[in-house]
C-alpha cells in the first residue's frame, strides 16, 4: 500500500479567488508529497448571470477544462480540502448541490475516517469568513469525517487570524480574483497540515 496522500480540492469560484486559493494549496500539498486532483464544482448560474459580470465570464470561460467534481474522487481520497466563496453566511448553491449528491458514498460508509478542512472568501471584511466554514463543516460530521482545522498552529494564523481555514477579503476591483501575501501563507500551511496529518492516519490504519 502506498503512504503517500491522496488529496482532493473540490471548490466553487465564481471570480477567481478560490481557484487561486485552490492552486496555492495543490502546489503546497503537492511539495509535501501528495497526490492531489482539483476539482470545480459545476457552474449553476444563468449564462446571462454570467455574462452580466465581465470578471466572473471571464474566469468561466478560463476555468472550462477543470474538471467537476464526482464521488469517485472523495472515495479517491485520503483527505478533502472543500472551498467555497459566502453566499450570505453560507456556502455556494454549487457547492451544496455537489455535497448534496453524496447520500449513495455517504450510506455505504465511503466518506468516513478521511481528513476534511476547508477555505473561502468574502466581499467585505466580516461577511461571512467563519459562518461559511462553520457551515460546511456542518456536512463533514454527518460524513464521520475528521475535520483538520488549521487552528493556531502556526505565526501566519495570528496574521489572517482565521482558525477554521484560510479565508480571503475579495475586494471588488481589478484585482478581484487574485490573492495577496497572507492568504497564500495561510493557504500553504493549511494544505500541509493537512496532507501531514492524513499522512500519520494513513500509516497508522496500515500499520
Amino acid at each position: 500500500m502506498s503512504h503517500n496522500v491522496n488529496l482532493a480540492i473540490i471548490y466553487y469560484s465564481s471570480t477567481g479567488t478560490g481557484t487561486a486559493i485552490a492552486t496555492e494549496m495543490a502546489h503546497a500539498a503537492e511539495a509535501a508529497g501528495a497526490e492531489v486532483r482539483i476539482r470545480k464544482a459545476a457552474e449553476l448560474a444563468p449564462q446571462a448571470a454570467i455574462d452580466s459580470n465581465p470578471i466572473w465570464a471571464a474566469h468561466h470561460a478560463a476555468t472550462a477544462d477543470v474538471p467537476a467534481p464526482s464521488a469517485d474522487d472523495l472515495i479517491w481520497a485520503d483527505a478533502v480540502i472543500f472551498g467555497s466563496p459566502t453566499r450570505f453566511g453560507n456556502i455556494t448553491a454549487q457547492l451544496k448541490q455537489f455535497i448534496d449528491t453524496l447520500s449513495g458514498p455517504w450510506q455505504a460508509n465511503h466518506l468516513s475516517d478521511k481528513v476534511y478542512s476547508g477555505f473561502t472568501s468574502t466581499g467585505t471584511r466580516h461577511g461571512g469568513h467563519e459562518t461559511t466554514l462553520l457551515a460546511l463543516y456542518n456536512s463533514i460530521h454527518h460524513f464521520g469525517g475528521i475535520i483538520v482545522p488549521p487552528g493556531y498552529t502556526d505565526p501566519i494564523k495570528y496574521v489572517d487570524g482565521n482558525p477554521y481555514g484560510t479565508s480571503h477579503h475579495a475586494v471588488f476591483g481589478p484585482d478581484l480574483g487574485s490573492i495577496d501575501d497572507d492568504t497564500r501563507n495561510s493557504a500553504r500551511h493549511q494544505a500541509e497540515r493537512v496532507v501531514r496529518i492524513a499522512g500519520a492516519l494513513k500509516r497508522g490504519n496500515a500499520a
